[in-house]
């Protein structure tokens, strides 16, 4: 009886590929992994709002958050932008703290800069905008927490 035979860092190797391809089958560890600065339309300055609180998380973790809001000077030490289109950085992810009929707007003004990604928050919902951005070749994930999703990829 013939038995393969193979070296320990030949098998190390293949579970290392297997792992790859199995953290590369899950879009948000992939988008999560490669985004490094995330814009956060309606982003509070009130420390009560849970967009403050996942944009303080998310900006803990290491990335850059770039507050988007007419209505605040700054959050989170960073300047508050009053529209996408003013931002003058390249935005990796777009997160969504506004209710569903703004983000049609939001959703046209990503698509207008190229950026890859738009993240919706829990409740927010808008089917129409997501398939506008899917059409455009964004990644889109709708009516979910990226604080939560983040935490349960990274711990």
């Amino acid at each position: 009886m013939l038995v393969p035979s193979f070296s320990h860092s030949a098998h190390a190797a293949n579970w290392r590929d297997l792992g790859d391809s199995l953290l590369q089958s899950d879009p948000i560890y992939e988008l999560l992994s490669r985004a490094q600065i995330i814009a956060v339309v309606g982003l509070s300055d009130s420390p009560m709002r849970p967009s403050h609180g996942v944009s303080a998380y998310m900006q803990g973790q290491g990335y850059r958050i770039i507050p988007v809001n007419p209505r605040i000077a700054e959050a989170l030490g960073e300047k508050s932008y009053r529209s996408l289109l003013e931002v003058t950085e390249k935005i990796d992810l777009v997160d969504v703290f506004r209710r569903p009929e703004y983000v049609d707007e939001i959703v046209e003004q990503a698509i207008e800069l190229k950026i890859p990604a738009i993240w919706m928050q829990e409740d927010v919902i808008n089917e129409r905008a997501a398939e506008r951005a899917r059409k455009a070749g964004m990644f889109v994930v709708m009516d979910r927490c990226i604080l939560k999703e983040h935490r349960a990829r990274f711990g």
